[in-house]
């Protein structure tokens, strides 16, 4: 992959002003961050991956955000525990429309771009 798939949630988050819009949109970051992480060459420890979305699920829970979106990040939290269902780009994907209806067009825009650069780095 080239540049940051993450760089368009970043601008978004960098002009949010306080509230729960930036909570959600810090915590689809955080998500698509460690879910990009999946991807790695090596690969994280099983350990690692574990604890890492212990943490990840810990500073969510914390966050002010929409109820469909957290429902969304629950499930995808749920999904990366399990190495059979693991697919970074489907997870990503699968977070675009929570992401719509909770944070507006250009969050999920932003989003449906790393699930491509995910979709293309896993490619390759």
């Amino acid at each position: 992959m080239t540049g940051d798939p993450l760089a368009a949630l970043e601008t978004l988050l960098a002009a949010a002003p306080r509230g729960t819009t930036r909570d959600g949109l810090f915590a689809v970051w955080l998500t698509a961050r460690v879910t990009l992480d999946l991807q790695l060459d090596p690969p994280l420890a099983e350990r690692a991956l574990r604890r890492r979305l212990d943490l990840l699920e810990g500073r969510v829970t914390k966050l002010r955000i929409a109820a469909p979106l957290r429902r969304a990040l629950v499930g995808i939290h749920g999904q990366l525990r399990e190495p059979e269902t693991r697919s970074v780009a489907m997870a990503l994907s699968q977070l675009v429309a929570p992401v719509k209806e909770s944070l507006g067009d250009k969050a999920a825009d932003a989003l449906a771009r790393a699930a491509r650069g995910a979709r293309r780095g896993a490619a390759t």
